[in-house]
Protein backbone atom coordinates (compact mmCIF):
# COMPACT_ATOMS: atom_id res chain seq x y z
CA UNK A 1 0.00 0.00 0.00
CA UNK A 2 1.28 3.30 -1.13
CA UNK A 3 0.36 6.46 1.58
CA UNK A 4 -1.15 9.20 -0.23
CA UNK A 5 -1.57 12.81 1.78
CA UNK A 6 -4.76 15.01 0.16
CA UNK A 7 -4.25 19.00 0.83
CA UNK A 8 -7.19 21.39 -0.30
CA UNK A 9 -8.65 23.84 1.00
CA UNK A 10 -12.15 23.56 -0.06
CA UNK A 11 -13.61 20.79 2.47
CA UNK A 12 -16.07 19.66 -0.52
CA UNK A 13 -13.22 19.05 -2.83
CA UNK A 14 -10.80 17.43 0.06
CA UNK A 15 -13.98 15.05 1.53
CA UNK A 16 -15.17 14.10 -2.54
CA UNK A 17 -11.45 13.30 -3.31
CA UNK A 18 -11.65 10.92 0.21
CA UNK A 19 -14.90 9.69 -0.48
CA UNK A 20 -15.18 8.64 -4.55
CA UNK A 21 -11.59 7.56 -5.52
CA UNK A 22 -10.97 3.74 -5.13
CA UNK A 23 -8.25 4.00 -2.96
CA UNK A 24 -7.81 0.46 -1.85
CA UNK A 25 -8.32 -0.76 -5.18
CA UNK A 26 -5.63 1.63 -6.12
CA UNK A 27 -3.23 -0.02 -3.39
CA UNK A 28 -3.15 3.18 -2.04
CA UNK A 29 -4.78 4.34 1.19
CA UNK A 30 -5.21 7.67 2.76
CA UNK A 31 -2.69 8.69 4.98
CA UNK A 32 -4.20 11.64 5.97
CA UNK A 33 -6.25 14.76 4.54
CA UNK A 34 -5.46 18.12 5.95
CA UNK A 35 -7.45 21.65 4.72
CA UNK A 36 -3.75 23.65 5.05
CA UNK A 37 -0.42 23.40 4.06
CA UNK A 38 0.81 23.60 7.52
CA UNK A 39 -0.92 20.78 9.03
CA UNK A 40 0.32 19.00 5.69
CA UNK A 41 4.06 19.70 6.22
CA UNK A 42 3.57 18.74 10.14
CA UNK A 43 2.15 14.81 8.74
CA UNK A 44 5.13 15.09 6.15
CA UNK A 45 7.26 15.43 9.26
CA UNK A 46 5.67 12.60 11.13
CA UNK A 47 4.37 9.65 8.38
CA UNK A 48 6.18 8.32 5.30
CA UNK A 49 4.69 9.76 2.63
CA UNK A 50 4.81 8.27 -1.36
CA UNK A 51 1.93 10.86 -2.92
CA UNK A 52 1.17 14.11 -2.29
CA UNK A 53 -2.24 15.29 -3.50
CA UNK A 54 -2.17 18.71 -3.46
CA UNK A 55 -4.68 22.26 -4.21
CA UNK A 56 -2.01 24.98 -5.69
CA UNK A 57 -3.86 28.15 -4.30
CA UNK A 58 -4.31 27.86 -0.99
CA UNK A 59 -4.06 30.52 1.81
CA UNK A 60 -0.96 31.60 3.66
CA UNK A 61 1.26 28.90 1.76
CA UNK A 62 0.79 27.61 -1.37
CA UNK A 63 0.39 23.98 -2.85
CA UNK A 64 3.58 25.24 -4.82
CA UNK A 65 5.51 25.79 -1.73
CA UNK A 66 4.17 22.68 -0.01
CA UNK A 67 5.71 20.64 -2.94
CA UNK A 68 9.47 22.30 -2.59
CA UNK A 69 9.23 21.60 1.03
CA UNK A 70 7.96 18.00 0.27
CA UNK A 71 10.65 17.54 -2.15
CA UNK A 72 13.36 18.38 0.53
CA UNK A 73 11.98 16.14 2.89
CA UNK A 74 11.78 13.12 0.29
CA UNK A 75 12.94 13.44 -3.23
CA UNK A 76 11.31 10.42 -3.63
CA UNK A 77 7.60 11.79 -3.03
CA UNK A 78 5.41 12.04 -6.16
CA UNK A 79 2.99 15.56 -6.36
CA UNK A 80 -0.29 15.62 -8.38
CA UNK A 81 -1.80 19.14 -8.45
CA UNK A 82 -5.05 19.79 -8.45
CA UNK A 83 -6.32 23.58 -8.60
CA UNK A 84 -9.00 25.66 -11.04
CA UNK A 85 -6.72 27.94 -12.22
CA UNK A 86 -5.13 27.51 -15.87
CA UNK A 87 -2.55 30.40 -15.48
CA UNK A 88 0.77 29.35 -17.53
CA UNK A 89 2.93 30.48 -14.59
CA UNK A 90 1.20 27.96 -12.68
CA UNK A 91 1.54 25.17 -14.87
CA UNK A 92 5.43 26.09 -15.28
CA UNK A 93 6.28 25.93 -11.93
CA UNK A 94 4.52 22.82 -11.43
CA UNK A 95 6.74 21.27 -14.08
CA UNK A 96 9.42 22.53 -12.15
CA UNK A 97 8.74 20.77 -9.72
CA UNK A 98 8.19 17.53 -11.50
CA UNK A 99 4.57 17.00 -10.81
CA UNK A 100 3.41 14.18 -12.38
CA UNK A 101 -0.07 15.94 -13.21
CA UNK A 102 -1.75 18.78 -13.07
CA UNK A 103 -5.55 18.51 -12.51
CA UNK A 104 -7.92 20.91 -13.34
CA UNK A 105 -11.16 21.59 -11.37
CA UNK A 106 -14.01 20.65 -11.66
CA UNK A 107 -11.77 17.02 -11.58
CA UNK A 108 -12.74 14.45 -13.29
CA UNK A 109 -12.22 11.23 -10.70
CA UNK A 110 -11.12 9.10 -13.61
CA UNK A 111 -8.07 11.84 -14.81
CA UNK A 112 -7.13 12.05 -11.12
CA UNK A 113 -6.82 8.21 -10.80
CA UNK A 114 -4.98 7.94 -14.34
CA UNK A 115 -2.43 10.31 -12.92
CA UNK A 116 -2.42 8.36 -9.23
CA UNK A 117 -1.92 5.04 -11.31
CA UNK A 118 0.99 6.97 -13.36
CA UNK A 119 3.02 7.91 -10.00
CA UNK A 120 2.01 4.54 -8.68
CA UNK A 121 3.72 2.70 -11.90
CA UNK A 122 6.47 5.19 -11.58
CA UNK A 123 6.86 4.50 -7.50
CA UNK A 124 7.23 0.56 -8.57
CA UNK A 125 9.86 0.95 -11.17
CA UNK A 126 11.74 3.11 -8.64
CA UNK A 127 11.13 0.63 -6.20
CA UNK A 128 12.34 -2.44 -8.40
CA UNK A 129 15.66 0.04 -9.37
CA UNK A 130 16.40 0.23 -5.96
CA UNK A 131 16.03 -3.23 -4.96
CA UNK A 132 18.65 -4.32 -7.93
CA UNK A 133 20.60 -1.69 -6.88
CA UNK A 134 20.27 -2.59 -3.37
CA UNK A 135 20.81 -6.34 -4.05
CA UNK A 136 24.31 -5.71 -6.69
CA UNK A 137 26.05 -3.86 -4.07
CA UNK A 138 25.46 -6.73 -1.45
CA UNK A 139 26.62 -8.93 -3.71
CA UNK A 140 30.31 -6.58 -4.48
CA UNK A 141 31.60 -7.93 -1.50
CA UNK A 142 31.33 -11.48 -1.97
CA UNK A 143 32.17 -11.59 -5.02
CA UNK A 144 35.29 -9.20 -3.98
CA UNK A 145 35.90 -12.04 -1.64
CA UNK A 146 35.70 -14.94 -4.26
CA UNK A 147 38.12 -12.90 -6.64
CA UNK A 148 40.56 -11.98 -3.44
CA UNK A 149 40.84 -16.34 -2.29
CA UNK A 150 40.73 -17.50 -6.34
CA UNK A 151 44.10 -14.82 -6.48
CA UNK A 152 45.39 -15.95 -2.70
CA UNK A 153 45.12 -19.77 -3.63
CA UNK A 154 46.01 -19.42 -7.16
CA UNK A 155 43.70 -21.82 -8.34
CA UNK A 156 41.84 -20.44 -11.50
CA UNK A 157 42.13 -21.22 -15.23
CA UNK A 158 42.00 -19.78 -18.38
CA UNK A 159 38.52 -19.23 -18.83
CA UNK A 160 37.84 -17.53 -15.92
CA UNK A 161 41.14 -15.07 -16.95
CA UNK A 162 39.88 -12.79 -18.77
CA UNK A 163 36.79 -12.52 -16.11
CA UNK A 164 39.18 -11.71 -13.61
CA UNK A 165 40.88 -9.03 -15.36
CA UNK A 166 37.50 -7.09 -15.94
CA UNK A 167 36.86 -7.64 -11.93
CA UNK A 168 40.90 -6.69 -10.56
CA UNK A 169 39.65 -3.35 -12.30
CA UNK A 170 36.06 -3.07 -10.89
CA UNK A 171 37.72 -3.40 -7.43
CA UNK A 172 40.80 -1.54 -8.45
CA UNK A 173 43.02 -4.16 -7.37
CA UNK A 174 44.87 -3.25 -10.52
CA UNK A 175 46.09 0.16 -8.06
CA UNK A 176 47.87 -1.89 -5.75
CA UNK A 177 51.06 -0.09 -4.59
CA UNK A 178 53.56 -2.98 -4.78
CA UNK A 179 55.08 -4.69 -3.19
CA UNK A 180 52.49 -6.17 -1.60
CA UNK A 181 52.41 -8.97 1.42
CA UNK A 182 49.78 -10.80 2.32
CA UNK A 183 48.78 -10.96 6.55
CA UNK A 184 46.40 -13.52 7.67
CA UNK A 185 44.94 -12.11 10.92
CA UNK A 186 43.33 -14.97 13.17
CA UNK A 187 41.30 -14.96 16.60
CA UNK A 188 42.60 -17.14 18.84
CA UNK A 189 40.83 -20.02 20.67
CA UNK A 190 37.47 -18.93 18.62
CA UNK A 191 37.23 -22.24 17.02
CA UNK A 192 37.40 -24.51 19.75
CA UNK A 193 36.38 -22.47 23.03
CA UNK A 194 33.48 -20.89 24.57
CA UNK A 195 31.51 -23.90 23.11
CA UNK A 196 28.06 -22.93 24.37
CA UNK A 197 28.05 -19.60 22.68
CA UNK A 198 27.90 -20.43 19.25
CA UNK A 199 25.61 -16.81 18.77
CA UNK A 200 28.40 -15.00 20.40
CA UNK A 201 30.73 -16.91 18.11
CA UNK A 202 29.12 -15.50 15.07
CA UNK A 203 28.53 -12.29 16.19
CA UNK A 204 32.22 -11.82 16.92
CA UNK A 205 33.22 -13.14 13.52
CA UNK A 206 31.23 -10.49 11.71
CA UNK A 207 32.57 -8.01 14.31
CA UNK A 208 35.95 -8.78 13.29
CA UNK A 209 35.58 -8.82 9.80
CA UNK A 210 33.96 -5.39 9.80
CA UNK A 211 36.95 -4.01 12.40
CA UNK A 212 39.48 -5.05 10.24
CA UNK A 213 37.97 -3.72 7.10
CA UNK A 214 37.14 -0.65 8.26
CA UNK A 215 41.14 -0.06 9.99
CA UNK A 216 42.04 -0.91 6.22
CA UNK A 217 40.40 1.37 4.60
CA UNK A 218 41.24 3.81 7.02
CA UNK A 219 45.28 3.19 6.77
CA UNK A 220 44.96 2.82 2.48
CA UNK A 221 45.04 -1.02 2.93
CA UNK A 222 40.90 -1.78 1.82
CA UNK A 223 41.54 -5.72 0.07
CA UNK A 224 40.71 -8.21 2.75
CA UNK A 225 38.31 -11.34 2.83
CA UNK A 226 37.14 -13.84 5.02
CA UNK A 227 39.10 -17.03 4.90
CA UNK A 228 36.97 -18.76 7.70
CA UNK A 229 34.84 -17.89 10.58
CA UNK A 230 38.16 -16.26 12.84
CA UNK A 231 40.77 -15.97 9.89
CA UNK A 232 40.75 -12.88 7.80
CA UNK A 233 43.35 -11.97 5.00
CA UNK A 234 44.78 -8.53 4.02
CA UNK A 235 46.57 -7.39 1.56
CA UNK A 236 49.28 -5.10 3.30
CA UNK A 237 52.17 -2.14 2.54
CA UNK A 238 55.75 -2.44 4.47
CA UNK A 239 55.30 1.34 4.69
CA UNK A 240 52.51 1.40 6.19
CA UNK A 241 51.59 -1.57 8.41
CA UNK A 242 52.87 -1.30 11.36
CA UNK A 243 50.41 1.75 12.17
CA UNK A 244 47.58 -0.59 11.02
CA UNK A 245 49.06 -3.77 12.78
CA UNK A 246 49.12 -1.30 15.57
CA UNK A 247 45.78 -0.06 15.36
CA UNK A 248 44.11 -3.56 15.38
CA UNK A 249 45.79 -5.07 17.78
CA UNK A 250 44.32 -2.27 19.90
CA UNK A 251 40.48 -2.32 18.85
CA UNK A 252 40.83 -6.64 19.73
CA UNK A 253 42.30 -5.81 22.80
CA UNK A 254 39.46 -3.64 23.72
CA UNK A 255 36.66 -5.59 22.40
CA UNK A 256 37.31 -8.78 22.07
CA UNK A 257 37.79 -11.53 24.41
CA UNK A 258 40.11 -13.52 23.01
CA UNK A 259 43.96 -12.42 21.57
CA UNK A 260 44.44 -12.20 17.80
CA UNK A 261 47.76 -13.76 16.07
CA UNK A 262 48.88 -12.51 12.79
CA UNK A 263 51.03 -14.28 10.28
CA UNK A 264 52.58 -11.88 7.31
CA UNK A 265 54.05 -13.32 4.57
CA UNK A 266 57.01 -11.93 2.45
CA UNK A 267 56.57 -9.33 -0.08
CA UNK A 268 55.51 -9.85 -3.87
CA UNK A 269 55.06 -7.84 -7.14
CA UNK A 270 52.40 -9.07 -8.99
CA UNK A 271 48.88 -10.52 -8.77
CA UNK A 272 50.04 -13.62 -9.79
CA UNK A 273 52.66 -14.06 -7.00
CA UNK A 274 50.12 -13.29 -4.02
CA UNK A 275 49.56 -17.03 -3.82
CA UNK A 276 52.98 -17.27 -2.59
CA UNK A 277 52.96 -14.72 0.01
CA UNK A 278 49.64 -16.22 1.46
CA UNK A 279 51.13 -19.32 1.85
CA UNK A 280 54.21 -18.04 3.48
CA UNK A 281 51.38 -16.04 5.65
CA UNK A 282 49.08 -19.30 6.46
CA UNK A 283 52.79 -21.05 7.50
CA UNK A 284 53.43 -17.78 9.72
CA UNK A 285 50.23 -17.99 11.66
CA UNK A 286 50.77 -22.05 11.97
CA UNK A 287 53.88 -20.85 13.90
CA UNK A 288 52.06 -19.84 16.77
CA UNK A 289 52.02 -23.21 17.33
CA UNK A 290 55.25 -22.57 19.01
CA UNK A 291 56.38 -19.11 19.04
CA UNK A 292 52.79 -18.68 21.44
CA UNK A 293 49.62 -17.00 19.88
CA UNK A 294 48.69 -12.91 20.42
CA UNK A 295 52.05 -12.21 18.05
CA UNK A 296 52.97 -10.29 15.12
CA UNK A 297 54.89 -13.33 12.93
CA UNK A 298 56.92 -12.66 10.24
CA UNK A 299 57.11 -15.39 7.82
CA UNK A 300 61.26 -15.14 8.15
CA UNK A 301 60.93 -15.52 11.74
CA UNK A 302 58.47 -18.68 11.34
CA UNK A 303 60.39 -20.63 8.64
CA UNK A 304 63.31 -22.82 9.92
CA UNK A 305 65.14 -26.17 8.56
CA UNK A 306 63.65 -29.19 9.74
CA UNK A 307 65.84 -31.85 11.78
CA UNK A 308 65.02 -35.65 11.54
CA UNK A 309 63.97 -37.19 15.21
CA UNK A 310 65.59 -40.55 16.24
CA UNK A 311 63.00 -43.17 16.92
CA UNK A 312 64.88 -44.29 19.20
CA UNK A 313 64.98 -41.27 21.24
CA UNK A 314 60.96 -40.89 21.33
CA UNK A 315 60.99 -44.48 22.29
CA UNK A 316 63.37 -44.03 25.65
CA UNK A 317 61.64 -41.06 26.17
CA UNK A 318 58.61 -42.74 26.76
CA UNK A 319 60.03 -45.29 29.03
CA UNK A 320 61.01 -42.78 31.01
CA UNK A 321 57.70 -41.00 31.14
CA UNK A 322 56.24 -43.93 32.13
CA UNK A 323 58.60 -45.08 34.63
CA UNK A 324 58.19 -41.56 36.24
CA UNK A 325 54.32 -41.61 36.25
CA UNK A 326 54.30 -45.00 38.07
CA UNK A 327 56.83 -44.07 40.56
CA UNK A 328 55.07 -40.78 41.18
CA UNK A 329 57.90 -38.59 40.32
CA UNK A 330 55.93 -35.49 39.11
CA UNK A 331 59.22 -33.13 38.41
CA UNK A 332 60.41 -36.07 36.25
CA UNK A 333 56.66 -36.62 34.47
CA UNK A 334 56.84 -32.56 33.93
CA UNK A 335 60.78 -32.97 32.33
CA UNK A 336 60.14 -35.94 30.05
CA UNK A 337 57.11 -34.54 28.52
CA UNK A 338 58.88 -31.05 27.91
CA UNK A 339 62.16 -33.45 26.57
CA UNK A 340 59.39 -35.35 24.32
CA UNK A 341 57.94 -31.89 22.69
CA UNK A 342 61.37 -30.84 22.31
CA UNK A 343 62.11 -33.55 20.27
CA UNK A 344 59.15 -32.30 17.52
CA UNK A 345 59.16 -28.47 18.26
CA UNK A 346 62.29 -28.18 15.87
CA UNK A 347 60.10 -29.30 12.76
CA UNK A 348 57.77 -26.33 13.07
CA UNK A 349 54.98 -28.65 12.12
CA UNK A 350 51.54 -28.33 14.41
CA UNK A 351 50.45 -31.40 12.36
CA UNK A 352 53.78 -33.47 14.20
CA UNK A 353 53.18 -31.80 17.08
CA UNK A 354 49.83 -32.82 17.57
CA UNK A 355 50.42 -35.85 16.29
CA UNK A 356 53.06 -36.90 18.97
CA UNK A 357 50.31 -36.10 21.41
CA UNK A 358 48.19 -38.33 19.93
CA UNK A 359 50.81 -41.08 20.20
CA UNK A 360 51.80 -40.33 23.94
CA UNK A 361 48.07 -40.66 24.87
CA UNK A 362 48.21 -44.05 22.58
CA UNK A 363 51.34 -45.73 24.58
CA UNK A 364 50.63 -44.84 27.57
CA UNK A 365 47.03 -46.26 27.29
CA UNK A 366 49.08 -49.36 26.28
CA UNK A 367 51.40 -49.55 28.76
CA UNK A 368 48.40 -48.91 31.50
CA UNK A 369 46.57 -51.99 30.24
CA UNK A 370 49.64 -54.13 30.33
CA UNK A 371 49.04 -53.64 34.17
CA UNK A 372 45.35 -54.15 33.77
CA UNK A 373 44.27 -50.41 34.06
CA UNK A 374 42.46 -48.54 31.84
CA UNK A 375 43.87 -44.88 30.63
CA UNK A 376 39.89 -43.32 29.68
CA UNK A 377 38.39 -45.03 33.15
CA UNK A 378 41.29 -43.51 35.20
CA UNK A 379 40.82 -39.74 33.85
CA UNK A 380 37.06 -40.33 33.24
CA UNK A 381 36.95 -39.18 29.57
CA UNK A 382 35.50 -41.07 26.06
CA UNK A 383 38.22 -41.70 23.70
CA UNK A 384 36.45 -38.63 21.29
CA UNK A 385 37.29 -36.30 24.37
CA UNK A 386 41.16 -36.71 22.70
CA UNK A 387 39.66 -33.95 19.78
CA UNK A 388 41.18 -31.07 21.81
CA UNK A 389 44.34 -31.88 21.47
CA UNK A 390 43.73 -30.99 17.82
CA UNK A 391 42.50 -28.18 18.39
CA UNK A 392 44.99 -26.31 20.79
CA UNK A 393 46.61 -23.97 18.83
CA UNK A 394 50.11 -23.88 20.86
CA UNK A 395 52.62 -26.13 21.93
CA UNK A 396 52.44 -24.81 25.88
CA UNK A 397 48.21 -25.50 25.83
CA UNK A 398 49.14 -29.42 24.71
CA UNK A 399 51.76 -29.06 27.46
CA UNK A 400 49.91 -27.95 29.90
CA UNK A 401 47.12 -30.65 29.29
CA UNK A 402 49.54 -33.70 29.20
CA UNK A 403 51.06 -32.43 31.99
CA UNK A 404 47.39 -32.50 34.30
CA UNK A 405 46.32 -35.91 33.18
CA UNK A 406 49.40 -37.50 33.36
CA UNK A 407 49.41 -36.11 37.23
CA UNK A 408 45.97 -37.72 37.20
CA UNK A 409 47.03 -40.94 36.16
CA UNK A 410 50.25 -40.90 38.35
CA UNK A 411 48.04 -40.31 41.17
CA UNK A 412 45.61 -42.85 40.79
CA UNK A 413 48.55 -45.37 40.32
CA UNK A 414 50.07 -44.12 43.44
CA UNK A 415 46.55 -43.80 45.56
CA UNK A 416 45.64 -47.82 44.21
CA UNK A 417 49.39 -48.97 45.19
CA UNK A 418 49.35 -47.73 49.00
CA UNK A 419 46.38 -49.87 49.50
CA UNK A 420 47.42 -53.08 51.60
CA UNK A 421 44.81 -55.08 50.14
CA UNK A 422 45.39 -54.05 45.96
CA UNK A 423 47.11 -57.23 45.96
CA UNK A 424 44.99 -59.63 46.87
CA UNK A 425 42.24 -57.76 45.05
CA UNK A 426 43.76 -57.89 41.89
CA UNK A 427 44.16 -61.34 41.99
CA UNK A 428 40.53 -62.07 42.84
CA UNK A 429 39.60 -60.03 39.71
CA UNK A 430 41.89 -62.09 37.88
CA UNK A 431 40.07 -65.55 39.40
CA UNK A 432 36.82 -63.98 38.45
CA UNK A 433 38.09 -63.50 34.56
CA UNK A 434 39.19 -66.78 34.31
CA UNK A 435 36.29 -68.59 36.06
CA UNK A 436 33.24 -66.46 34.57
CA UNK A 437 32.08 -69.06 32.22
CA UNK A 438 31.66 -71.32 35.83
CA UNK A 439 28.85 -70.30 38.19
CA UNK A 440 31.69 -68.91 40.63
CA UNK A 441 30.24 -67.47 43.81
CA UNK A 442 32.51 -65.29 46.63
CA UNK A 443 32.40 -68.27 48.80
CA UNK A 444 34.42 -70.02 46.10
CA UNK A 445 36.55 -67.27 46.06
CA UNK A 446 37.03 -67.03 49.94
CA UNK A 447 37.84 -70.50 49.91
CA UNK A 448 40.73 -70.19 47.33
CA UNK A 449 42.17 -67.15 49.77
CA UNK A 450 41.15 -69.07 53.08
CA UNK A 451 38.73 -65.66 54.27
CA UNK A 452 35.40 -66.16 55.19
CA UNK A 453 33.24 -65.16 53.04
CA UNK A 454 31.85 -61.94 54.79
CA UNK A 455 35.00 -60.27 55.80
CA UNK A 456 36.06 -61.03 51.95
CA UNK A 457 32.94 -59.30 50.66
CA UNK A 458 33.00 -56.66 52.67
CA UNK A 459 36.96 -56.01 52.05
CA UNK A 460 36.22 -56.53 48.50
CA UNK A 461 33.08 -53.64 48.26
CA UNK A 462 35.75 -51.30 50.46
CA UNK A 463 38.75 -51.39 48.12
CA UNK A 464 36.21 -51.60 44.83
CA UNK A 465 33.60 -49.26 45.89
CA UNK A 466 31.38 -52.05 44.35
CA UNK A 467 29.78 -55.62 45.91
CA UNK A 468 31.73 -58.71 44.44
CA UNK A 469 28.66 -59.75 42.19
CA UNK A 470 28.09 -56.20 40.56
CA UNK A 471 31.74 -56.78 39.38
CA UNK A 472 31.15 -60.16 38.17
CA UNK A 473 28.69 -59.32 36.24
CA UNK A 474 30.12 -56.20 34.98
CA UNK A 475 33.16 -58.22 33.74
CA UNK A 476 30.98 -60.85 31.86
CA UNK A 477 29.01 -57.96 30.44
CA UNK A 478 31.85 -56.63 29.39
CA UNK A 479 33.41 -59.80 27.70
CA UNK A 480 30.00 -60.50 26.34
CA UNK A 481 30.24 -57.25 24.52
CA UNK A 482 33.88 -58.44 23.45
CA UNK A 483 32.48 -61.30 21.70
CA UNK A 484 29.25 -60.18 20.53
CA UNK A 485 31.86 -58.89 17.81
CA UNK A 486 32.90 -61.94 16.68
CA UNK A 487 30.32 -63.11 13.80
CA UNK A 488 31.10 -66.88 13.86
CA UNK A 489 29.82 -67.00 17.78
CA UNK A 490 25.96 -67.29 18.01
CA UNK A 491 24.74 -65.53 21.10
CA UNK A 492 23.48 -68.40 23.44
CA UNK A 493 27.24 -69.55 22.98
CA UNK A 494 28.39 -66.47 24.44
CA UNK A 495 25.83 -66.59 27.35
CA UNK A 496 27.73 -69.63 27.99
CA UNK A 497 31.25 -68.75 27.91
CA UNK A 498 30.14 -65.88 30.43
CA UNK A 499 28.47 -67.87 32.87
CA UNK A 500 24.72 -67.66 31.83
CA UNK A 501 23.30 -70.79 30.97
CA UNK A 502 19.55 -68.94 30.33
CA UNK A 503 19.56 -67.18 27.74
CA UNK A 504 16.67 -64.75 28.20
CA UNK A 505 18.15 -63.96 31.49
CA UNK A 506 21.67 -62.84 30.10
CA UNK A 507 19.61 -60.67 27.55
CA UNK A 508 18.27 -59.01 30.71
CA UNK A 509 21.14 -58.15 32.15
CA UNK A 510 23.15 -57.28 28.63
CA UNK A 511 20.68 -54.68 28.06
CA UNK A 512 20.78 -53.54 31.47
CA UNK A 513 24.09 -52.71 31.28
CA UNK A 514 23.72 -51.27 27.58
CA UNK A 515 20.64 -50.00 27.00
CA UNK A 516 20.30 -52.61 23.74
CA UNK A 517 19.67 -56.24 23.56
CA UNK A 518 23.01 -58.67 22.98
CA UNK A 519 21.13 -59.05 19.00
CA UNK A 520 20.63 -55.28 18.47
CA UNK A 521 23.91 -54.23 19.82
CA UNK A 522 25.99 -56.87 17.14
CA UNK A 523 23.86 -55.29 14.45
CA UNK A 524 24.82 -52.02 15.39
CA UNK A 525 28.62 -53.03 15.36
CA UNK A 526 29.02 -55.60 12.41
Amino acid sequence: MYNVLLVDDEMLDLEGMKQFIPWEDLGMKVAAAVNNAFEACDIIERLPIDILVSDVNMPNMSGLELARRAIEKGADIRIIFVSGFQEFSYVKQALSLKAYSYVLKPMDDNELIAALMKAKQDLENERKRRDVEEAYQRMIPMAKNDLLIRLLEGEYDRDYLQEMITLVRSYELDKLEWPVRAAVMELDELSWTHEDTRLSQQVMSRKFLYEVNNIGQKHGMPHCCKQSPHRIVLLVHDRRMKELVDELYDVVHANFPVTMTIGVGEPVYTLEQLHISFKQAMEAVDGKMFIGKGKLIMYEEASREPEMIDARTLDNRMEALFNALTEYELVLIYDEIEKLLESVSMLRSKFTVHNLAMFIIWKLDQQLKAREENLFDILGMELHNLNILLQFETINDIRSWLVRKTFEISEYLRSKSSSKNNKLIREMMQMMKDRMHDNITLKDVAQQFSFSPNYLGYMFKEETGKSFSEVLIQLRMERARDLLKEPSMKIYEIANQVGYRYLPYFSRQFKEAYGMTPMEYRKREL
